[in-house]
């Protein structure tokens, strides 16, 4: 059989514009911008975040993006850490391990991106406070109120005494809600806060061992006991 000559006729719409034109058009700058904004809105879609936060987080990468400092690094890892610091900026706390879950790449390039960001642009980031995390673990454990408020401020006492030096807010929040809720009627335990938590056990475990000892300085004066001090648990 003769093989015609390729007409590309197929390309083409019936009054001859070619319909496949977009990739010539676009920039490779557009094109790694356009990815990048629909990979921050999936990202934010699994987690249900809000537009706003996602508007932050697109404007913050194209801001990043046309600096340039950032140059040789995932443009996934760097719409991560948009993504993170844009919550955290909106006041709508997401742990890292969550932004994470979310993403394709390693947590250590989208940490380092995070430092790089933050350095580059002096970007501020508000540090995350462990009152950030009560609510949201607080009802996702179904605790009372009683409970939610005992741990807040038992976190909050054991932050400002200096109990829980260099621990992370999420993992003083978790052990802070175990030792409230063990003192509770509705005690749960540290394998049920680190599901939650997005922690390890044995992290929220380091904590508590810390907070323990000074126990009776954090909670709240009227907080009503079920399990005494004394009774709670020794690990």
């Amino acid at each position: 059989t003769m093989i015609g000559p390729g007409r590309g006729m197929a390309s083409f719409t019936t009054d001859g514009t070619p319909m496949y034109n977009n990739r010539k058009t676009q920039s490779s700058s557009d094109r790694t911008l356009i990815n990048a904004f629909r990979t921050i809105s999936n990202m934010a879609d699994r987690i249900n975040l809000t537009k706003t936060i996602v508007d932050r987080a697109n404007s913050l990468f194209k801001m990043v993006h046309d600096g340039k400092n950032l140059k040789g690094r995932s443009n996934d890892a760097i719409a991560a850490a948009c993504l993170y610091i844009s919550c955290r900026q909106e006041g709508v706390p997401r742990t890292f391990k969550e932004i994470v879950a979310v993403s394709t790449v390693s947590k250590k390039e989208i940490g380092r991106c995070f430092k790089l960001i933050l350095k580059a642009h002096d970007t501020s980031v508000e540090l995350i406070t462990t009152g950030d995390f009560m609510s949201r673990f607080c009802g996702t454990l179904s605790l009372p109120r009683d409970v939610q408020k005992a741990a807040t401020h038992i976190a909050k006492k054991a932050v400002d005494l200096d109990i829980v030096p260099g621990r992370s807010p999420i993992s003083v929040a978790a052990a802070a809600i175990y030792m409230a809720s063990q003192a509770s009627d509705d005690k749960r335990t540290q394998r049920e806060i680190a599901d939650i938590a997005g922690v390890a056990d044995v992290t929220i475990r380091q904590s508590y061992k810390l907070m323990l000892p000074r126990a009776k300085d954090l909670f709240p004066s009227d907080f009503k006991f079920t399990t005494p001090i004394e009774n709670l648990p020794q690990n």
